[in-house]
């Protein structure tokens, strides 16, 4: 039996993330995936469009994950925790991402992404520790936010960050309402 058989018959030939029936392909998760069909899943176009490109997720889209979260098979598990990392700024999201409870080798499969590499830009909180998009700070000191007036406190907790792809010194995040650039030199990682 070839791997897309036995995605379409785990599946029952729809979409693991959201169901739908029409346009569907095998994607393997990186970065473990040597085309088994434990590391991959069977998606519709419009899910592997918006995985592989960022810039063209559509958030209304992924509230598909409220079930597709559940799944008992680990790679679907893996997939609908790393777009709720990435949706993590939308209140829902993070809601779901707090209840999805993943064994310790299918969370490091999930934030083992397969990106980065030698030349990767790494951006660390003033600890040292490791910053990865959708993680949540907390900020070390005061800082007056140019332009938009207000001051955010000491000791406030920021979710769902993200970074600044070319400069590993600023993370950006929602702040009291307003999208704002943050040295990284300012926060430290939340456990």
């Amino acid at each position: 039996m070839s791997t897309e058989q036995a995605l379409q018959a785990r599946s029952e030939s729809q979409c693991e993330l959201c169901g739908v029936t029409k346009g569907l392909a095998v994607y393997e998760v990186p970065p473990r995936s040597h085309g088994s069909a434990d590391e991959c899943v069977l998606i519709c176009e419009t899910c592997r469009e918006q995985i592989e490109d960022p810039e063209k997720v559509d958030v209304q889209h992924w509230r598909c994950l409220n079930e597709s979260m559940w799944s008992q098979v680990p790679v679907v598990q893996v997939m609908a925790w790393r777009m709720l990392k990435r949706l993590s700024t939308e209140g829902w999201a993070q809601g779901l991402l707090d209840m999805l409870y993943l064994d310790e080798d299918t969370q490091a499969w999930a934030q083992a992404t397969g990106a980065g590499g030698e030349g990767a830009v790494k951006h660390v909180d003033s600890n040292g520790t490791t910053l990865e998009a959708g993680d949540t700070v907390t900020l070390i000191k005061d800082l007056n936010v140019k332009g938009a007036n207000f001051t955010a406190k000491r000791s406030t907790v920021v979710r769902g960050i993200s970074l600044v792809a070319d400069n590993p010194e600023q993370i950006e995040a929602r702040v009291s309402g307003q999208q704002i650039v943050i040295l990284t030199k300012y926060v430290k990682k939340a456990n």
